[in-house]
């Protein structure tokens, strides 16, 4: 369940069907041999053990199955969910929102128009955030090509530094010598 759009599933079906806006990520087993334990997931998703079970506690990835042993057992579909969740997230989406969603899924088809609201409001924060990130841009550019054209101003206390320093040479040899010797007074 990636960023998704609805088609008709094929040109005899006049049922819609999400289907992915970009091509999924490649699983890492074919569907039915799709049995990941936590500690796979995590090396494939990059979320922590901890993270999935969180998401899985607050309802955000609900129904993950178990194995007889009750460890968590994920499949491709738990994979291609975590997919979409993680674009979510990028978007900067409140984590309540994210679970307001799951939950709409979950109810099924009749809260098609409940999820395309959500999903338009988020579109409409990040184009605001990308907005806000391209203005942000143009400063920065602006501020790279002055410094790449500009020489820098000569430093005004350089030259004085400069001078000062064959002074201070001149004078430690006699502050040497001012020095009283080792061990008396």
């Amino acid at each position: 369940m990636t960023v998704m759009q609805t088609t008709p599933a094929d040109a005899a079906s006049t049922d819609p069907v999400d289907i992915c806006a970009a091509p999924p990520r490649r699983h890492p087993r074919p569907d039915g041999e799709d049995r990941y334990t936590i500690s796979e997931v995590v090396a494939f998703t990059g979320l922590t053990a901890h993270t999935l079970r969180w998401y899985e506690r607050i309802g955000l990835m609900p129904h993950v199955d178990r194995s007889h042993t009750g460890q968590r057992r994920y499949s491709n579909r738990d994979l291609d969910w975590l997919d979409f969740v993680g674009k979510l997230r990028l978007t900067g989406m409140p984590v309540a929102d994210m679970v307001r969603y799951a939950e709409l899924v979950r109810a099924g088809e009749s809260t098609y128009a409940e999820r395309r609201e959500l999903l338009e409001s988020t579109r409409e924060d990040v184009l605001a955030r990308i907005a806000e990130l391209h203005d942000t841009l143009g400063v920065l550019d602006r501020k790279i090509s002055f410094y790449a054209t500009e020489k820098p101003a000569p430093d005004p206390l350089r030259p004085a530094a400069d001078t000062l320093r064959p002074a201070a040479d001149t004078l430690r040899p006699a502050a040497d010598t001012l020095r009283p010797a080792a061990g008396g007074r």
